[in-house]
């Protein structure tokens, strides 16, 4: 047994994944009944959930408390690609929407819905998170707050001596370890994961909006393959391919499957080790970007407010296409980490065409309809670009300096 499992583990972590995926999907076909597969998949996005925020604040914290006067980090260029992305991947909804307008056929939402009544309900919300309380912040999994806290004791432990700096940072290691025990467990909790999938929802929900989930999915693709690459290009100068195509690889895979960004903060963290990124600058970007880099998240609100729009006949210019844009690039930064997060800002990016509320809630409830799909590939596209575009400001800062701008193979 042990001679198989050190074979096992052996085998690239994506076959692996990909072999639990393909053994899921048989077994909830062959399988049905068998309920309990699923608690594979419980088990495993509970364990990455459990772990995921208390090693955000120490990862955090250790690297602020290292961080020396004068010492580079590069996070406004992180920070910048991240306010570029999300803006373009709404600014491509919008245009897409506008090519291939969708009519809903709008059901009843859920009574319990308690969507943001406006931009400045989302500010607001930001900043009360940004001031949590530690302890509730990390017990509800509130990583804005985790970050705000994690950075305010990490700047308090830069005047601490060595020997506690270290103490931190050998916690913030161990935590590491235990997210790659975690880790080495995917296959199986993605096995649990895609089971629990087909035989709760299945695919006919889908099948009446899927010109919907098509335009969705198209453009996080575009996103994707197009516009990200175009963005990393324009900032390191050379093929980007190689680069995005590993972060979807060994970022989004995951991703999709856990449906949640800041689950998937771990994984990141992995893969940008293995690229030999810094790791004063992603132990702050990657938990950042599971917060605000939310390009998924703009489509999502983007593309269903307009597919509002189209359904009740509203005429838009291009002026407030343009603040469309921009309104669901702000409100996709604000929007939960965790599965279904950018739906409930869907009434707000309504209210900026006069929609009603009771109507943008009916958009609301056909989101959480294709939701099994949409917000898998949002997850995938948010989470995979946090690591992408780490790794594109390392490249072009060393670039600039004169260095290496080769990434490690891994």
């Amino acid at each position: 047994m042990y001679a198989w499992l050190v074979k096992w583990n052996q085998i690239s972590l994506v076959k692996r994944i990909l072999a639990g995926l393909v053994l899921g999907i048989l077994l909830a076909l062959a399988l049905p009944g068998a309920t309990g597969i699923a608690l594979f998949g419980t088990l495993f996005v509970g364990a990455l959930k459990g772990v995921a925020p208390i090693l955000v604040l120490f990862l955090v914290a250790a690297a602020v408390s290292r961080h020396r006067q004068g010492q580079k980090t590069n996070m406004k260029s992180i920070i910048a690609l991240y306010a570029i992305g999300t803006f373009s991947a709404g600014l491509t909804a919008v245009l897409a929407s506008f090519a291939f307008p969708v009519i809903l056929s709008l059901v009843s939402a859920s009574e319990e819905l308690s969507p943001p009544q406006g931009i400045v309900e989302v500010l607001r919300t930001l900043l009360l998170n940004i001031v949590d309380n530690p302890v509730s912040a990390l017990m509800n999994a509130n990583y804005i707050g985790i970050l705000a806290w994690a950075i305010v004791l990490g700047a308090a432990l830069r005047h601490a001596k060595d020997g506690t700096k270290e103490v931190i940072e050998n916690v913030s290691d161990a935590l590491t370890r235990i997210v790659g025990w975690v880790i080495s467990f995917a296959p199986i909790g993605i096995l649990g994961l895609v089971f629990d999938s087909i035989t709760t929802n299945g695919i006919s929900s889908l099948q009446t909006y899927g010109m919907l989930l098509a335009i969705l999915v198209g453009c996080m693709l575009f996103i994707a393959l197009v516009v990200n690459p175009l963005i990393v290009y324009v900032k390191i100068r050379s093929n980007p391919y190689p680069l995005v195509l590993r972060c979807l690889r060994e970022s989004g895979i995951t991703a999709f499957f856990t449906r949640s960004s800041a689950a998937n903060i771990p994984v990141n963290m992995r893969l940008c080790e293995k690229l030999g990124l810094d790791k004063e600058t992603y132990s702050v970007s990657v938990p950042l970007g599971a917060t605000i880099n939310m390009a998924g998240a703009a489509v999502t609100i983007s593309v269903l407010t307009l597919a509002a729009v189209h359904t009740l006949n509203i005429q838009v210019d291009f002026g407030t296409a343009l603040l469309l844009s921009v309104l669901s690039a702000v409100a996709a930064a604000g929007a939960s980490g965790v599965a279904g997060g950018s739906l409930l800002l869907i009434p707000m990016a309504c209210s900026l065409f006069g929609i009603p509320n009771e109507i943008a809630i009916q958009v609301v409830g056909v989101g959480f309809i294709i939701g099994v799909v949409q917000d898998s590939c949002e997850t995938a596209l948010n989470s995979s670009s946090d690591v992408l575009f780490t790794a594109a400001a390392d490249q072009a800062l060393k670039r600039k300096e004169g260095g290496s701008t080769v990434l490690k193979n891994g």
